[in-house]
């Protein structure tokens, strides 16, 4: 399908609603010298004079296996046991496409159905779909089912909700006439819940919450339903997958929607890509899911079989029906996060919450402690805020130094807060690099 204009009067009109005259007037921004360059490419090489030329870029690369890191903001490092790669590098699995024939599609249709199930188990809910991109995408697709359900328009999100996340929504919302309200955070990092019980009306399709939220801190998910549901609007609830190895599921807290980033089950950072959202509900709402969803049936001899089911899709039959536009086979990296859960299993799911749990507040007391830092907020998980006494910059740049990749400087998304870092500390992050961080810290000072 083509996304272009196909006359005059199209690209006059799409020209006219974007605030620009012309095309060239697009590329203005791009140096004349570099629009229309001539290439001059070097002599051709050969296989192995190429391989060892892009070995040679690849390495200039930070490589995490060697310097400590303590960056997160939504992108997670979290141990891959080998046994992921090994699956995801069957044949099978890496070349398959869309699985349009369940007659030749059952090992992929049965892994998309396990996930599904994997992750209606972590969240309490009832159903989820298995084609989102990343957790951005889920949470603006969750507002969009939100309001389809409650035939209403404004969306009500908190502001500690992840500010790239945030973009997103309002990006998707854009032209639909979807008004977005967005409601602050109290002194302990928290969703301010009087901004919220004063913000939502009768006109709310949903309530959007993070937990644990961007900075780390751990939200009241069930006084965040009440509120919601006391004025017939949705609990859209988006979650940290591997905080649901230590924390009740959304589910059991009320949420009606439960979202999330599942990069961090079995998937590496990769440079930011490609990520797995997910969305899940309760059965009530399954006609709304975008996406596919898989289901489990009988074939006229009885035995088992997987099928794509509830077709109302953009890419299938009734169409005028589809849910959403999105279309994006999201399987590989979802088979990663299924076999990471199948091989972790509940008690290795916990134990890597507990190991991040306790080795963040580990690294944040000791960080407490040195002069002129602070930590800002109350209760979180494996991310915290700490306020230092030179910009977030010139500390990162100190740690980069040392060979430590330091945090997210929170002043470019909250300039309250244009003097804080957001730590990371996961299982990865041994003792010893954590203490490395602190020594750090006491000497940047």
């Amino acid at each position: 399908m083509s996304y272009l204009p196909h006359t005059d009067s199209d690209r006059k009109r799409m020209l006219e609603a974007i605030g620009v005259d012309s095309i060239d007037r697009l590329l203005e921004v791009v140096p004349e010298e570099s629009r229309y360059p001539s290439l001059d490419l070097p002599p051709a090489l050969s296989e192995m004079e190429v391989v060892r030329f892009l070995r040679g870029l690849a390495e200039e690369n930070a490589d995490l296996d060697h310097h400590p890191c303590f960056l997160g903001a939504g992108a997670y490092r979290h141990f891959i046991p080998a046994v992921v790669d090994h699956v995801l590098r069957r044949g099978e699995f890496y070349t398959a496409y869309t699985p349009y024939q369940p007659e030749a599609s059952q090992g992929t249709l049965t892994a998309i159905y396990e996930y599904q199930s994997m992750i209606c188990d972590l969240t309490g809910m009832d159903v989820t779909n298995a084609s989102l991109y990343d957790g951005a995408s889920a949470v603006a697709e969750a507002a969009l089912m939100a309001a389809r359900i409650t035939r209403r328009e404004e969306l009500v999100v908190a502001r500690n909700v992840h500010p790239a996340y945030r973009q997103v929504l309002s990006t998707y919302t854009q032209g639909l006439g979807l008004p977005i309200r967005e409601v602050g955070y109290d002194h302990q990092g928290r969703m301010d819940l009087a901004s919220v019980r004063e913000s939502l009306s009768s006109d709310s399709a949903c309530l959007i919450v993070q937990h644990p939220n961007f900075f780390g801190c751990l939200e009241d998910l069930s006084a965040a339903s009440e509120l919601a549901h006391r004025v017939g609007a949705l609990l859209v609830a988006c979650v940290d997958p591997i905080a649901l190895g230590l924390f009740r599921p959304p589910g059991e807290e009320g949420a009606d929607l439960v979202v999330g980033e599942a990069q961090a089950l079995g998937n590496p950072l990769s440079f930011g890509g490609p990520y797995l959202g997910f969305l899940a509900c309760g059965q009530e709402y399954m006609r709304q899911l975008p996406g596919r969803l898989v289901g489990m049936t009988t074939d006229t001899q009885g035995r088992r079989g997987f099928v794509l089911t509830l077709q109302t899709r953009e890419q299938h039959i009734r169409r005028e029906k589809a849910t959403s536009n999105i279309c994006s086979n999201e399987a590989l990296v979802a088979l990663a996060a299924t076999v990471y859960l199948a091989a972790m299993g509940k008690q290795g799911l916990r134990q890597v919450a507990e190991l991040c749990f306790h080795k963040a507040h580990y690294a944040a007391r000791q960080i407490e402690g040195l002069p002129g830092f602070s930590l800002p907020f109350g209760e979180f998980f494996k991310e915290f805020v700490v306020k230092t006494p030179l910009s977030p910059r010139e500390v990162n740049g100190k740690l980069w130094e040392r060979g430590i990749v330091g945090g997210y400087d929170l002043g470019r998304d909250y300039p309250e807060l244009a003097d804080g870092l957001l730590f990371c500390v996961t299982e990865m992050n041994p003792k010893e690099e954590i203490d490395a961080l602190v020594r750090a810290l006491e000497e940047v000072r």
